[in-house]
């Protein structure tokens, strides 16, 4: 079993609302747009990350972190991206994408909007935990963590924060 924290959009930010939320999971993963590689190497050294750049991550984070991430957690396969749009709403090339390799949980980021999606056409589950950071027109900063035991995905919760407040 392990508790996921899922984060996008962090635009330079990881403070202590969000390493309060994260405190209790196994490992956080990152759908783009970190900011800078401080704030992925701030969030690497709290706990172990998985990740992929955005858009508005160049140099030293696409070096380190891929625009596409692909993996096993327990037995659900996952595939993350930053830009990929959501069920019935996929970027182009995304859904070619999902159908080849059939991932149980796909991630993406980028639009600032949570949304937690099954799309029983591709038998998976959408996540998009929203913007964890301070830039962005959003009003309320948004995570996600849940819990993978075995073949199930589990425990969903929501952070949410109004700009420059605590958790509410």
């Amino acid at each position: 079993m392990k508790r996921i924290g899922l984060l996008s959009d962090t635009h330079g930010t990881f403070d202590t609302p969000l390493r309060k939320f994260l405190a209790e999971v196994d490992e956080i993963w990152h759908a783009g747009d970190f900011g800078n590689i401080e704030t992925a190497d701030a969030i690497a050294a709290f706990k172990p990350l998985r990740g992929v750049y955005g858009n508005i991550d160049g140099g030293a984070l696409r070096v380190v972190y891929p625009q596409w991430q692909q993996f096993d957690c327990e037995q659900v396969p996952v595939l993350i991206t930053h830009i990929g749009g959501y069920p019935g709403h996929y970027q182009s090339g995304v859904e070619t994408r999902l159908r080849a390799l059939r991932p149980k949980i796909f991630i993406s980021g980028h639009s600032h909007i949570l949304k937690v999606i099954y799309d029983k056409k591709l038998d998976l589950l959408h996540l998009n935990p929203g913007a964890a950071g301070l830039s962005g027109f959003h009003q309320v900063r948004t995570a996600l963590r849940f819990t993978v035991d075995g073949e199930r995905i589990e425990e969903l919760e929501v952070g949410e924060w109004k700009r420059n407040m605590g958790l509410y």
